[in-house]
């Protein structure tokens, strides 16, 4: 009886949050506007080439090919503004909304995207252009659990052990391993949870390095998605290597299962 009890739950559960999933808009804000000084790149990041595109193209491609994504936009260097232009005729990008110029610092530019969303949006889903390896399943397996708690964020289980250390470099503590995770993008909120989170930081002068520190401030819950160690960004030259890597390794994945689909 409690099974069945349970097994019925769960039904009633994922049926509502599929009903929910058919009427969700979802605006995606992709952030392009850093300076990638750690990269020592005579250009910015953004632009430098991975697999014959530029790595934010393929950020933007993921959220294109993401159903339940309805618009994109995308806050680049006020500078590098002109550049941007045909980008979407060029790569495809029917979905993207606006091109706009991002501000100071990261949180700047996630707000002045977020007020060039439709007023139709039910969540909005802030992403780093640099992680450029994230995927549309990425992308839907963060939504999925947004729907269900109103915030979510894409993470990895750290495999490491964390030392937590004072201003002078010496170690104060060591968290237990198995809580620990790295915050990754998108970082997925219901609208109106990321416009009351917004607008307390804003309230309180608040630095925050991520969307989701925001929402945590705020007092909402935000549930974390283990998205895996793939969803890395581009941040260092080692990084293109990575990222060359698993888009090598991709690629062979996806002609063995061609492979073997035709058998």
């Amino acid at each position: 009886m409690i099974k069945l009890k349970y097994r019925l739950s769960g039904c009633l559960l994922y049926a509502l949050r599929k009903l929910k999933l058919k009427k969700t808009f979802v605006s995606a804000v992709i952030l392009a506007a850093g300076s990638g000084s750690r990269m020592q790149s005579d250009i910015t990041k953004q632009w430098i080439m991975l697999d014959g595109k530029p790595v934010f193209v393929h950020s933007l491609l993921a959220f294109q090919n993401c159903g339940k994504v309805k618009e994109i936009i995308l806050c680049v260097r006020r500078e590098e503004l002109a550049l941007y232009d045909g980008v979407a005729e060029r790569y495809g990008i029917s979905k993207l909304k606006a091109v706009i110029a991002g501000g100071p610092t990261r949180s700047d530019s996630a707000f002045r995207g977020f007020k060039k969303i439709s007023d139709k949006s039910t969540h909005v889903a802030v992403h780093d252009a640099a992680r450029c390896l994230v995927t549309p399943e990425m992308i839907t397996k963060v939504l999925r659990q947004a729907l269900t708690f109103g915030a979510a964020v894409a993470c990895c289980k750290s495999t490491d052990t964390v030392k937590i250390c004072d201003s002078n470099g010496f170690v104060s503590s060591t968290p237990e391993r198995s809580s620990v995770f790295l915050a990754q993008t998108p970082q997925i909120f219901e609208t109106e949870i990321y416009r009351a989170s917004a607008y307390t930081a804003i309230k309180e002068s608040l630095v925050v390095t991520d969307d989701s520190g925001m929402a945590e401030n705020a007092g909402f819950a935000v549930k974390a998605v283990d998205c895996g160690k793939e969803n890395l960004k581009i941040t260092e030259p080692v990084d293109l290597i990575f990222a060359e890597a698993i888009l090598d390794m991709r690629k062979k994945q996806s002609e063995n299962d061609k492979k073997s689909a035709q058998k």
